[in-house]
């Protein structure tokens, strides 16, 4: 009897660790799967999911239709428009990322609200690490977050890099200092106006950033976090200089330059 009983408790060990391996290799396969899933953040036929937000007007208004689907793109339209009267816009989606790799495609289109800023002629961008649309306040500016800027060639004989770093209401860390500097321009070429760029974004919470264009590395940078200037119009709890971001919301941008978006997918990361 006790030499059964020591052989059902061997059999009955051997069993639980089958079982805990199994459960391990099983708990890493579905892990890995996570990892290696993409998600698409458009379905290529409505803005279902998104949400808009215009300086001067309330969160949820798409004035005069401005993110538009033409084409299974996501177009900045101004066909509507008499004037643009600053009216900065932004298009989030419906949940925050922390860190994740994102990938989408854009290019400009040749509309152009001349009673926009000059800066804005072929410039546009995506917003990551945003705050809440619904804490954008009516008269508000630009969101509290980090921007991907994309440029284009202006045709003027200077360079203009795309995949910028801009930062509304925020700052970064660059070569490992803090950067007073609005934005830090990349180490791309300048790309002609209409050309579909393939862009990237790899962003591990409030550690390091990465911004890729047409496959190349062309910036990094760490610790973005809430701080510094040209946002305006925000409410001050929301501003809270100092603060790791650590997450926020996805936005793409609208600021009197045509543009349109298509292949926006993502993949969240560990």
């Amino acid at each position: 009897m006790k030499q059964s009983f020591k052989g059902v408790l061997r059999l009955y060990t051997i069993c639980c660790i089958a079982t805990l391996v199994n459960g391990c290799a099983s708990g890493v396969a579905n892990n890995n799967k996570q990892l290696t899933v993409w998600k698409s953040l458009f379905n290529g036929e409505n803005l279902e999911g998104w949400t808009p937000k215009f300086h001067h007007h309330e969160t949820g208004e798409n004035y005069a239709n401005t993110f538009r689907v033409v084409d299974g793109s996501i177009q900045v339209n101004y066909a509507d428009y008499d004037s643009f009267d600053t009216r900065y816009g932004h298009l989030f989606y419906e949940k925050p990322f922390s860190a994740f790799h994102l990938k989408f495609d854009y290019r400009f289109t040749d509309q152009w609200m001349e009673d926009a800023p000059s800066y804005t002629y072929r410039n546009s961008g995506v917003m990551f690490h945003s705050q809440a649309p619904e804490t954008i306040l009516k008269e508000q500016d630009w969101p509290i977050s980090v921007e991907y800027q994309m440029l284009a060639d202006a045709e003027d004989g200077n360079p203009r890099p795309t995949g910028n770093m801009c930062s509304p209401g925020t700052e970064v860390f660059f070569k490992g200092e803090m950067d007073p500097r609005h934005c830090i321009n990349s180490s791309s070429p300048t790309i002609p106006w209409n050309d579909w760029v393939k862009a990237e974004l790899i962003v591990f919470g409030d550690s390091l950033v990465i911004h890729k264009v047409n496959g190349e590395t062309v910036l990094e940078y760490t610790k973005p976090q809430i701080g510094g200037g040209v946002a305006n119009g925000f409410d001050p709890a929301i501003k809270i200089d100092g603060k790791m971001l650590k997450e926020g919301y996805i936005g793409l941008q609208a600021e009197g330059q045509g543009v349109e978006f298509k292949n926006i997918l993502i993949k969240e990361l560990n």
